[in-house]
């Protein structure tokens, strides 16, 4: 390994720069969010690539991995070298969707991923940020080299507004898949402060030893567990349970 000094900035790709100047367990946190153009049909995402052609699309997709020599070259060392379980998932993988843009990707991002794992620290967590158009893939590369065990959550970060299409459902959200090295993985707990006047509105007592506390009913407003009014979207909904419904389909 290369020697750094702290705070070091790296412009580039991060592949080499990990395999060259970051040791094993030296990392507590990684976030990526790994260039992929989600934009694209998948018809063209799961195309067949020749390498020649692919390579000569890059310019004009700069943020979209081709199938070209450089994911072949990927593909083979990965299926060689890497550990069994990563041989067999990459090799499924190419045999399941063929080789393509989404398989370049894939390809490079489990070279990646398996170089992160191995500089996370046992107490370290990794999340990736990635759409609905690879987000399933990726869990699956995740399982294989973090453990199916060590999956934490998927996050979804949703946008403001809906990337309409006027042929299906608008794209309204992102996913940030979270994973940890091992079941010790270190997490702080976030708190928010309550805004004072929903203090003064909604925790009015206050105990001997100074604490705020509020009181409430905490039974049903019937034996069955039903008989509850809430309004949604401008609609009063009265919810009943299935046996108070019969009774009051019996009743008329």
């Amino acid at each position: 390994m290369k020697p750094i000094t702290k705070n070091t900035l790296f412009y580039g790709d991060n592949l080499p720069i990990l395999r060259e100047y970051i040791p094993d367990e030296s990392i507590d946190l990684i976030y990526l969010d790994p260039p992929f153009n989600s934009n694209r049909s998948y018809n063209v995402l799961f195309k067949e690539e020749s390498g020649k052609e692919s390579e000569s699309q890059i310019t004009a997709f700069e943020d979209t991995w081709h199938w070209g020599e450089d994911a072949e070259k990927t593909y083979h060392e990965l299926v060689q070298n890497a550990s069994a379980n990563v041989s067999s998932m990459i090799s499924a993988l190419r045999g399941f969707i063929g080789t393509n843009q989404m398989m370049a990707y894939l390809t490079m991002m489990t070279a990646r991923l398996i170089e992160l794992h191995r500089v996370l620290k046992p107490t370290g967590s990794i999340y990736l940020h990635c759409d609905p158009t690879a987000s399933h893939y990726l869990k699956i590369v995740m399982d294989t080299i973090f453990g199916i065990e060590n999956f934490r959550a998927e996050i979804i970060w949703k946008r403001t507004s809906a990337h309409s299409d006027s042929k299906t459902l608008g794209n309204t959200h992102d996913i940030i898949l979270f994973y940890s090295n091992s079941d010790k993985f270190l997490w702080n707990k976030q708190f928010q402060a309550y805004d004072e006047s929903y203090i003064k509105s909604h925790y009015r007592y206050t105990s001997q030893d100074g604490r705020k506390f509020r009181t409430d009913n905490l039974t049903a407003t019937s034996l069955s567990g039903g008989g509850y009014t809430y309004e949604w979207n401008g609609v009063t909904k009265i919810w009943r349970t299935p046996k108070e419904n019969m009774q009051k389909l019996h009743d008329g």
